[in-house]
């Protein structure tokens, strides 16, 4: 049984086959630490992620694993272990992929709770063996992940909007001249959280950091609700 008061490990590792995880845990027993397994998950890949390239495929990984095994997780600290340097970097990566920076912020609520280090693969066979022999991508599978039809929508009319640098760092810039932005971007910037800090925010604001709903991208703030994530700026009025 876990001990949620412990850290977990969590590995991970992708396929051409699928994708598996294994959740472990160090405890005590005998007076000696010892790792065991806590949970393993695994599944086919559905025919639409048969396109992505070996570093998507592990990043995918990652937000599946992350949100099926989100029972234990939600709260806790813990270490993901993966053979991918992309994993590692994705909290803060640079990308212009839609699908990369969609799971950049998906994983955002873990940040200061989840460490991601880069260990050769074969030190986590447990989850290259889940990724390589998996369980079908159905029903009966407790990490099942529905395909998708995609929806017919007519497009009726489009408009773009060309958002220059400059917007940007006026919204950079005005973040440092509130107390409530400044206090969320220390925060939101540092891998533990700093209980002095939290304190310091308007009620409203903690709350909604307490849900984890505040995300930081390119030193800009984002709030995210079940369906949308948008970016946030200093009231003028």
């Amino acid at each position: 049984m876990p001990e949620f008061k412990l850290p977990f490990k969590l590995y991970i590792d992708a396929s051409g086959d699928g994708l598996g995880a294994a959740l472990h845990q160090v405890q005590i027993i005998n007076d000696k630490p010892v790792e065991g397994p806590i949970c393993f998950i695994s599944r086919q890949i559905k025919p639409t992620e048969a396109r992505y390239g070996a570093s998507q495929m592990q990043c995918l990984c990652l937000v599946w694993a992350l949100e099926k095994l989100n029972y234990f997780l939600e709260g806790c600290v813990f270490e993901v272990i993966t053979d991918c340097t992309a994993v590692k970097s994705l909290l803060n990566m640079k990308t212009a992929n839609r699908n990369m920076l969609r799971w950049q912020i998906a994983i955002q609520e873990y940040r200061g709770n989840m460490n991601i280090v880069h260990k050769d693969g074969n030190v986590h066979k447990n989850a290259d063996g889940l990724s390589r022999w998996p369980l079908p991508n159905d029903i009966n599978n407790p990490a099942y992940v529905r395909e998708e039809a995609s929806p017919q929508i007519p497009i009726e009319g489009i408009s773009v909007t060309d958002l220059n640098t400059t917007f940007f760092e006026e919204v950079r810039n005005s973040h440092t001249q509130d107390k409530n932005f400044s206090i969320l971007c220390q925060l939101l910037n540092k891998d533990c959280k700093d209980y002095s800090l939290i304190h310091a925010l308007d009620e409203v604001w903690k709350k909604s950091y307490d849900e984890r709903r505040f995300h930081l991208l390119d030193d800009i703030t984002y709030h995210r609700t079940k369906h949308t994530c948008v970016m946030t700026v200093v009231d003028r009025s």
